[in-house]
């Protein structure tokens, strides 16, 4: 009878220890095929699991990914489309998507993905790849043990850091800029134009390798929806990004208060002295 015991309780002891050392050799099992899935058009015969630990879903071979290479196996994204009907039973071209209220949008409503890769406003005024969000990730170290509040590389389990999505979805920061109120209260104080202000104050912007700098400032001339879209029009957050402060000509060198700890460049990967993903 004890012998019996013994022999179960080793049974019962090794077969968690044969699985955890199962489960550790997948990735090296992975890695032993470090195939480029999009280079190599051999994505169709890839299995889920080697697909998903795939060199191109991690550092460094992600930062060089351009967009045919990630949309070779992810390419259902701009195919979808919304639905004609909600479920309460609302026809989509009855109403408006909060996207659509500014009149900067055009055309009928349309997905996530399209609305920042292929849509007339995307193609106008930005240069997004796939990578200016997606960063990739380890499935087994989405979040860091123990926690480390000053650890920016882990996104808590997100596939996309919410950071990238505040810099165009944040709030309407008028109390640093001093300004009376919104710019829905104040635009016609300020003659409904941007540029009234911001053609000699922190005139260095838009200087990044995702967006197009010079449509931009041409576009925000003749319509200042344009300047507003991505700050405060299209918010999600009750906050606003942190834009760091560029060195413009004429710029002050007392830096105020709320901007002490502000960066004066972009983020390296950003920046447009950085060869970008996909060209």
């Amino acid at each position: 009878m004890d012998s019996i015991e013994v022999r179960t309780m080793k049974t019962a002891f090794s077969a968690p220890v044969a699985i955890f050392v199962f489960l550790l050799s997948l990735p090296l099992l992975a890695a032993e095929t470090p195939l480029s899935t999009a280079e190599k058009g051999n994505e169709a015969n890839l299995d889920y699991h080697r697909a998903m630990w795939d060199p191109i879903h991690f550092k460094p071979a992600i930062d060089t990914a351009g967009n045919e290479q990630c949309l070779a196996c992810h390419e259902e994204i701009l195919k979808r489309k919304v639905r004609k009907k909600s479920p309460a039973g609302v026809s989509a071209d009855e109403v408006l998507a909060w996207y659509q209220t500014l009149q900067t949008y055009e055309g009928a409503q349309e997905t996530f993905h399209r609305r920042h890769l292929v849509t007339p406003l995307a193609k106008r005024l930005m240069d997004m790849k796939c990578t200016t969000c997606h960063q990739g990730g380890d499935p087994r170290e989405e979040a860091p043990i123990p926690p480390d509040p000053n650890n920016k590389d882990f996104t808590l389990r997100k596939q996309v850091n919410p950071e990238i999505c505040l810099m165009c979805h944040g709030a309407y920061p008028y109390q640093l800029m001093g300004m009376p109120g919104s710019w829905e209260e104040s635009r016609e104080a300020f003659q409904n134009n941007c540029l009234l202000c911001h053609t000699a104050i922190r005139t260095n912007r838009h200087q990044v390798n995702f967006l197009k700098a010079e449509a931009i400032e041409k576009a925000g001339k003749q319509d200042s929806d344009i300047c507003y879209g991505c700050h405060g029009g299209r918010q999600w957050y009750r906050i606003s990004y942190p834009y760091p402060r560029h060195p413009w000509p004429g710029m002050s060198k007392e830096v105020p208060d709320w901007a002490k700890d502000r960066p004066t460049e972009s983020p390296a990967r950003f920046r447009i002295e950085q060869q970008t993903a996909g060209k």
